[in-house]
């Protein structure tokens, strides 16, 4: 593969969809430059351009679901990239193995497409807050090597301190970009690492919900 073979926009980016090399299912789809591409391939990681950011970023940096590189191929045109990945964990930022997971019926099938209300009730459903709250418990109570949240814990306060402040940073900027799928990416990190700040000093979702009734 050259590089040199590949048609990158007028923003130096090129689509690349994310297919698992073993099921051949179609996980994600984000975009690359030029650099993020020599990174995938020198490392055999896939590191992405954020539109919202400006900025790289490593697929499981912060989740630990990162994808390992077995092939990389491009279409006719040039203009599109297939990585075909061993997946760790969910692709997608939702906790699902795919970004993939919802679909649109036909017309004549479907009253509606979407339901907010219906998916908040699953998320109820699933208590996925106690669940990820308990992991993150354990991961300090018995710290495992490899793992984001216990090596947050090693570093001390001051590392995920600091790491809310940029998420907190990176939702402001999602939200003024107007795009919908970094925001809910954006939102669920800083979720994720204000969960590990009320871990950490034995805040429990109990005590804040109770505060959110009591000002009903």
């Amino acid at each position: 593969m050259s590089i040199s073979n590949l048609k990158f926009d007028e923003k130096g980016l090129i689509p690349a969809i994310i297919q698992d090399a073993e099921t051949k299912e179609v996980l994600m789809m984000a975009y690359m430059n030029e650099e993020s591409l020599r990174n995938t391939i020198r490392t055999g990681r896939t590191c992405f351009w954020s539109r919202s950011r400006q900025e790289l970023w490593w697929k499981g940096e912060s989740s630990g679901n990162i994808q390992e590189v077995e092939e990389i191929d491009y279409d006719c045109d040039g203009d599109t990239l297939l990585l075909k990945v061993k997946q760790t964990g969910g692709a997608c930022h939702t906790g699902h193995k795919s970004c993939f997971y919802r679909g649109i019926k036909r017309e004549k099938e479907a009253e509606k497409v979407f339901d907010p209300e219906e998916v908040y009730k699953k998320a109820l459903d699933s208590d996925i807050l106690d669940e990820l709250y308990d992991v993150i418990k354990d991961r300090r109570n018995n710290p495992k090597e490899g793992s984001y949240t216990s090596s947050l814990y090693n570093k001390g306060e001051n590392a995920f301190l600091k790491k809310i402040g940029e998420e907190a940073t990176e939702v402001v900027m999602a939200a003024k970009e107007n795009d919908f799928g970094e925001i809910i990416y954006e939102v669920a990190d800083l979720f994720y690492h204000l969960l590990v700040m009320m871990v950490y000093y034995d805040v429990s979702l109990k005590d804040i919900f109770k505060e959110l009734e009591s000002r009903r």
